[in-house]
């Protein structure tokens, strides 16, 4: 018989990909191939499926994103969705396996029969929502969520950078260049200066220091840094403290680069090429060593609600700020 049903031939057939749903065969198979996936109609004259809203391209074989992601984003494959925010949301150096510098949120390897067909919307820094059509609103602590008399101070998150020398020298790293990389909570990337290293561990401080503190924005307006390259066998311990307001809480992993960026790269940087990220003992790695007495930031500080079509936090009466987290005293005298 031909290439076409029909009693006369006159209809054409349409493409046949993985069925996305249909009835097991004898032997309990399931999403076997079907005339467009079971997700569409066959046009018998053009030969072309016509798909259900959700599916699209030939056979109906792909999912499609909600209103194209609204231009805030863009439509992946689900072998293409990340991990996490950050590398280190994967790699975060409880474990020898768990441990080395990267850059970049993490892709697994997904072996589902439906990794390269269903897809979903990956949002630009500050949009949100499963189209993307939702705007982020600034992060805060809430400023009512205070330590009682009696139970210690404020303290802020510190992110400890352990940097081995392969040959367990640390004055190898001597004029090499690296750069920081910084997630804000918005999933906005920043990424510094080129720093220089030095070997006097107060300069290197003062370096790295300058660097954070200069990212646009100040989306980091405070932090402490300190240096101790003075152990050969401890890798040189960059301690990274976030004492600014708009920085405390909860803060994505810094993400060191040492891969080296030449001509035509931003930022330039020679790269620290003799960095451990293959060994059989400790490997470089970012850590939380220290939580922070307010481990956690809250939309609009717990303290207003967002509008989603702005961006803008809408503060609560008695409140005021990015994140809402300033006390309006007038306000609230007036009030009452």
């Amino acid at each position: 018989m031909g290439g076409k049903p029909g009693g006369d031939c006159s209809d054409r057939f349409c493409p046949f990909e993985l069925a996305w749903v249909d009835g097991p065969t004898h032997d309990g198979l399931t999403h076997n191939y079907a005339e467009c996936s079971n997700k569409g109609t066959c046009n018998r004259k053009n030969g072309q499926c016509e798909c259900f809203i959700g599916y699209t391209g030939k056979g109906c074989a792909r999912q499609s994103c909600p209103d194209d992601c609204t231009g805030n984003g863009r439509c992946r494959y689900m072998k293409d969705v990340p991990f996490g925010n950050v590398y280190h949301d994967y790699y975060d150096g409880s474990t020898l396996a768990l441990s080395g510098l990267g850059v970049g949120p993490v892709k697994l390897t997904d072996y589902s029969w439906d990794t390269d067909r269903a897809r979903m919307c990956v949002c630009d820094p500050g949009w949100t929502g499963i189209n993307c059509e939702k705007r982020m609103c600034p992060v805060g602590n809430d400023i009512m969520d205070v330590i009682p008399a009696g139970y210690g101070s404020a303290v802020s998150q510190v992110q400890t950078i352990t940097l081995f020398d392969q040959d367990g020298d640390n004055t190898n790293f001597d004029a090499q260049t690296f750069a920081i990389k910084f997630t804000s909570k918005l999933n906005e990337t920043y990424t510094t200066q080129p720093i220089n290293w030095h070997l006097t561990d107060a300069i290197l401080e003062g370096y790295i220091e300058t660097a954070l503190k200069k990212l646009p924005h100040r989306v980091i307006d405070d932090v402490a840094v300190s240096v101790d390259s003075s152990n050969d066998a401890s890798g040189v311990v960059i301690e990274v403290d976030f004492t600014g307001t708009t920085v405390q809480g909860r803060q994505h992993k810094l993400e060191i680069l040492t891969e080296e960026c030449g001509d035509g790269c931003i930022p330039q940087i020679t790269g620290l090429a003799n960095i451990r990220t293959f060994h059989s003992t400790e490997l470089s790695s970012v850590t939380i060593s220290t939580t922070g007495s307010h481990p956690e930031v809250y939309e609009c500080g717990r303290r207003g609600r967002c509008d989603e079509e702005t961006g803008i936090c809408e503060c609560f009466d008695g409140y005021k700020g990015d994140s809402c987290n300033i006390f309006n005293l007038f306000k609230t005298l007036m009030r009452i």
